[in-house]
């Protein structure tokens, strides 16, 4: 389910009789949300220093969105065999890992030694170490290291089903993919936990409300027939026809507790706890741009424009990974760009948690204070759905700041 859907199904169950401070722990409240979270295990909170004049840095990524879900066949071009590898609209991080496993299959199936990748984003970069470790010879092509590419431009955090498909595009055989993929990825993971600069690293995310939403809000409105759906214009109208698969994969990841009572630090009525995986992108990209090459990869700078431009290359077997790009340099114009704006204050590590509220959302990391209004309007899904619009705004970067800085405004720390 998506951030609306995770907040919104825990008051499924009929918990409306609740106090100022939190949720009614109802028996069939605490079933729908998981479980009530134990008295006092809930640990300080320190504020967020959230406030306009301390940002550093806005960034603009446009998700590289396809309908049918990523693309990830095979074709014959210019005299090589393509692996494609892109479209993973806002799950790339989340999934990467698995998408590489898939490629790389794809790629060695070849009996191919020698292996191209065009992309250093994410996906690329793991494809290229995914495909070392299969005992593959691999250089990657790219006009952008990854510290320079869309990738980075993201939020950073564990969202393997943001985005990714449309469920009638995509259809019923997607959902096993899907769920390869994801459970792949989240097992990888688990290998960088704990590793020095912590690379990978867990936040316990507050998921927070002032009112209780209806029992019904867990579901997508359906969609309204004068709009019409992607299948009658070409681009999609709702949010309810986009896929969702995160039940498929409820059995390894960590449930969400209900926080009530004095165990609510914040000042609302309504608050839930989830532990969220979260990329710390400069120790992790350093960490796999090392490990790459350590094991002899190289990386050549350069740029395609055309799918001929791959005919010069001396391998034999591409794997292809140019996220949004490919809209371009190869023509599939079935990418849908799905604009996602990041804010940047300076780090705050006595920090160490994330929150969502009102539409924005917060995540305390490594390398900064990353705030991202992600559906301030209310358009659920269809946020940023079509706009192409890359350049940073000052005005939608303050409003989400403004949003998290108010709550801070009337949150009263815990002594202790």
């Amino acid at each position: 389910m998506k951030r609306r859907d995770l907040f919104a199904a825990s008051l499924a169950a009929g918990i409306m009789g609740s106090t100022r401070r939190g949720w009614a722990a109802t028996p069939d409240a605490a079933a729908a949300l998981g479980r009530t979270a134990l008295h006092g295990t809930i640990p300080r909170i320190v504020p967020i220093r959230a406030h306009a004049d301390q940002i550093m840095d806005i960034k603009v990524c446009l998700r590289p969105f396809r309908p049918a879900g990523p693309r990830m066949d095979v074709e014959h071009v210019a005299g090589k065999t393509v692996v494609h590898n892109y479209g993973h609209g806002g799950s790339g991080w989340s999934l990467s890992w698995g998408a590489a496993y898939m490629a790389v299959g794809h790629a060695a199936a070849t009996l191919e030694r020698r292996v191209a990748v065009i992309g250093c984003g994410i996906i690329g970069l793991t494809s290229a170490l995914t495909a070392q470790r299969a005992g593959l010879d691999v250089t990657i092509y790219t006009r952008d290291l990854l510290p320079h590419t869309r990738s980075v431009r993201a939020n950073g955090s564990w969202t393997p089903d943001s985005r990714i498909a449309l469920t009638q595009q995509a259809g019923p055989e997607f959902a096993r993919t899907w769920e390869k993929m994801a459970r792949y990825s989240w097992q990888t993971y688990r290998d960088y936990l704990g590793m020095p600069g912590n690379p990978i690293d867990f936040r316990d995310n507050y998921t927070l409300s002032d009112t209780a939403p209806d029992a019904a809000d867990h579901v997508p409105a359906p969609a309204d027939a004068a709009k019409g759906s992607f299948a009658t214009t070409g681009m999609p109208q709702s949010s309810a026809e986009f896929a969702e698969y995160a039940s498929l994969i409820s059995d390894i990841i960590p449930a969400p507790e209900l926080l009530a009572g004095a165990d609510n630090p914040f000042p609302v009525a309504y608050a839930r706890r989830t532990p969220l995986m979260i990329y710390n992108f400069g120790s992790y990209g350093h960490l796999l741009l090392e490990e790459f090459h350590q094991a002899g990869g190289r990386i050549v700078i350069r740029e395609f424009h055309s799918p001929s431009d791959l005919a010069d290359l001396p391998e034999r077997v591409v794997i292809n990974c140019p996220g949004y790009a490919a809209r371009d340099w190869w023509n599939d114009k079935s990418l849908i760009p799905v604009r996602g704006q990041t804010s940047w204050l300076p780090p705050q590590p006595d920090a160490s948690y994330a929150l969502e509220y009102k539409g924005a959302a917060m995540i305390s990391k490594s390398d900064g204070v990353m705030i991202q209004g992600y559906d301030m309007s209310g358009l659920g899904e269809m946020d940023g759905v079509g706009n192409s619009f890359e350049h940073p705004d000052r005005a939608e970067a303050e409003k989400a700041i403004a949003i998290i800085g108010d709550l801070f405004t009337r949150f009263q720390p815990r002594a202790g």
